[in-house]
């Protein structure tokens, strides 16, 4: 019963991943190495195919090198696993353009924005990562939604609320407007 279902399951999961949200009008551009400066805290879910969905919190810290390359360590914490760090490296590669590393990535990390919205795709063990951010007009808050393929099906979603911490809100490079 469950090998009938699993095909059923992993066509419902791939409707589920839907469109990139939509650019905003108004919001600020998404540039992501102001945004992650700082203090940063995520908080949403994680839904893996079979399996129960479970909550995830991220607390981030980013600084800033001499060289421009943002270095973000973030202390992820997933219901029913034991907190693990992972650490990012990006950097501006043209006007709304980031390269970089990640530790859960198993290859380069590129990352595009466009309006208030960021696209982050990058290998991992799990399968094909790609992620939309979209930041709000506040310029402080974003919507993460991430999602994971295998052979071209979904098989993990997060859907995630991040915040800015600190004194200064994000705002947008220039050329990098909706």
């Amino acid at each position: 019963m469950l090998r009938a279902a699993t095909p059923l399951l992993a066509l419902a999961l791939a409707a589920c991943a839907g469109s990139p949200p939509p650019v905003t009008a108004g919001a600020p551009g998404f540039d992501p190495i102001t945004f992650f400066e700082g203090r940063t805290r995520g908080a949403g879910e994680l839904n893996i195919v079979l399996n129960q969905p479970r909550s995830l919190t991220v607390e981030g810290t980013g600084r800033l090198r001499r060289d421009g390359t943002l270095v973000l360590r973030q202390r992820v914490e997933e219901e029913g696993r034991r907190p693990r760090t992972r650490r990012w490296e990006i950097r501006r590669t043209g006007p709304t353009t980031y390269a970089g590393t990640l530790t859960d990535a198993t290859g380069p990390v590129r990352a595009e924005a466009s309006g208030n919205r960021l696209r982050i795709r990058y290998p991992s063990g799990a399968g094909q990562v790609e992620q939309w951010l979209t930041l709000s007009p506040d310029g402080r808050t974003a919507q993460n939604r991430l999602t994971v393929k295998r052979f071209g099906v979904v098989v993990a979603r997060v859907d995630e609320t991040i915040r800015k911490y600190g004194s200064r809100p994000s705002a947008a490079p220039a050329g990098n407007t909706p």
